[in-house]
């Protein structure tokens, strides 16, 4: 399979979880990967596991300076730039009531500065690239409000918002911007969580692999006449509520 033979992606927060499985599909795909992430020890493995074609740069999504050395590391290696992921994220809980100034600068420097940070530095190469795809991971936190996570979820809808206004921008280049809206995956992220999916259409939470198969169409050709547009992949968590039935 070469669905995108001969791309060069950049993929943030790609030593484990969602990006890991990201990495991993556009690698087997025909791609070649630079995994970006503050996980050094864990990143280096995923990009030893991977093999040929791939390499871990140490990225906190936070930092130009680090921005500028991951996507420079990219055009040395492999010659360019024409996938970018912009997976890495974090979560902090409280009530709003209760919810301090540096939890919410911290989620969201990451969260939504990041992506735009990766964006902005990522414009240049993927111009030079004749175009290219940029997939912004948010959530379905970026679709409806939750209790107990305020800057997450202010985040996520600043992902969604952005998207749009970066594909109107960047259509001219021939360059997309679209954003995937995971709701309840399982990744180490949500490994401590307790999670009744009894409610949803398909009563059971996500894999990374799965997501990995959506980015892996925005990411590729089949995509070339969409922009500006959001993925829910969730199970059906937002279509509504069901009563779960007994039995099959």
């Amino acid at each position: 399979m070469e669905r995108v033979i001969d791309k060069v992606a950049l993929v943030t927060g790609g030593a484990r979880g969602i990006g890991a499985a990201v990495a991993l599909r556009l690698h087997g795909e025909g791609a070649r990967v630079v995994i970006g992430d503050i996980l050094d020890d864990e990143g280096k493995a995923t990009a030893e596991r991977m093999g040929s074609g791939t390499l871990y740069v140490h990225l906190d999504v936070t930092s130009p300076q680090e921005w500028e050395t991951a996507v420079g590391t990219a055009i040395e290696a492999f010659g360019g730039l024409h996938i970018l992921v912009n997976n890495a994220g974090i979560v902090n809980f409280a009530s709003i009531e209760d919810y301090t100034l540096e939890q919410w600068n911290t989620v969201i420097a990451v969260n939504l500065t990041g992506t735009f940070l990766g964006i902005k530095t990522s414009i240049p190469a993927l111009k030079q690239s004749s175009g290219g795809s940029i997939i912004n991971i948010s959530s379905i936190a970026g679709m409806r409000g939750y209790e107990q996570i305020p800057g997450y979820t202010a985040s996520k809808f600043g992902v969604r918002g952005l998207t749009k206004s970066a594909a109107l921008d960047l259509g001219r280049y021939g360059i997309r911007v679209n954003s995937v809206h995971p709701g309840v995956i399982s990744t180490p992220m949500t490994a401590d969580m307790v999670m009744d999916m009894s409610h949803t259409a398909l009563g059971r939470i996500g894999h990374p692999g799965e997501v990995a198969d959506l980015v892996l169409y925005l990411a590729s050709h089949e995509s070339s006449f969409v922009t500006g547009a959001e993925f829910i992949i969730d199970g059906g968590d937002t279509a509504g509520t069901i009563a779960r039935r007994e039995g099959p």
